[in-house]
């Protein structure tokens, strides 16, 4: 899985935030802001990966548990899917 083509992230004002460009600017409705831990998620998932990569990555990072960085991620995906941004 990936992010999207269309896609991108921007800091506005300190906050990272996933901002629609060219035709998806029309679909896409809402904000989606990301702390940290998400932001680091978004870069990882600009080329293809794999859910249990991308929470070997967060645990790396973070040095967190991998439960934790398991279920962090899968809830990062939910939200990712859920607002079609993923292929």
């Amino acid at each position: 899985m990936k992010i999207k083509d269309g896609y991108i992230l921007r800091k506005v004002a300190g906050v990272d935030m996933v901002v629609p460009v060219g035709n998806n600017i029309a679909d896409f409705s809402g904000v989606i802001t990301l702390n940290e831990s998400a932001a680091f998620l978004w870069e990882q998932l600009t080329t293809e990966t794999q859910a249990e990569d991308l929470a070997s990555a967060l645990q790396q990072r973070y040095e967190i548990d991998w439960d934790l960085a398991y279920k962090d991620t899968n809830e990062f995906i939910g939200i990712l899917k859920e607002a079609a941004i993923l292929e």
